[in-house]
């Protein structure tokens, strides 16, 4: 098994169904990383916020951001290498602004969400590796009607269209460090051993591994 010396943070980041945990645990078996998932089964707010999104976007925000904050800084203290679902940066450039844009969180909360996230960002250091899994709506439709979730039975097709426009957009001018692009529409990486390989090794080379 493959093993890095210096600890890593690696973000998988990716439109929801893109198939972000799934890659995470299978890089985690393969290299014997960590996997920080994102906080969801255990979520006070999700099935809520789908029930009713402009009485609970705020709220479902600050805790995923919170959430997120809080995994980062231990990341940063901790001595193992760590694949994080999804990044701060996504809570502030994705979700929260789409839902702004929505009208379905108001001007003064996206605001005060923002500059908490300012605050935090300036506390922290970027992931070693972004992995963004670029996916079609059709595919996460169908990821999304696989895993079957009872709260994202009511999550429409042009939300999910919304929120790749801004994570094509977020990926274009991504600065923050280094940065891999993964198809999740070309790439099978569950059935298809070629493609894993072709992961493997695309990881590898962008960490600097072997």
């Amino acid at each position: 098994m493959n093993q890095d010396i210096k600890p890593k943070h690696i973000v998988i980041s990716g439109n929801i169904g893109a198939g972000k945990t799934t890659l995470s645990e299978k890089l985690s078996r393969h290299f014997g990383w960590e996997v920080n998932y994102e906080s969801t089964d255990d979520n006070p707010y999700l099935e809520d916020f789908y029930a009713d999104m402009g009485r609970w976007s705020f709220n479902l925000q600050v805790y995923f951001l919170n959430s997120r904050y809080e995994q980062v800084l231990k990341i940063k203290n901790g001595d193992r290498t760590v694949i994080q679902d999804r990044s701060i940066y996504e809570d502030a450039f994705i979700f929260a602004p789409n839902l702004h844009e929505m009208g379905l969180m108001s001007a003064r909360d996206f605001q005060n969400f923002y500059r908490l996230f300012e605050l935090m960002n300036s506390q922290i250091q970027a992931p070693d590796l972004l992995i963004y899994l670029k996916s079609s709506v059709p595919t996460l439709v169908k990821h999304i009607q696989k895993r079957g979730r009872s709260y994202e039975t009511s999550m429409s097709v042009n939300y999910l269209e919304l929120l790749n426009q801004r994570y094509e957009k977020w990926i274009e001018g991504y600065k923050y460090g280094n940065l891999l692009v993964l198809s999740s529409d070309e790439l099978d990486f569950v059935q298809k051993e070629d493609d894993w390989k072709y992961i493997i090794n695309k990881v590898s080379a962008a960490l600097n591994i072997k």
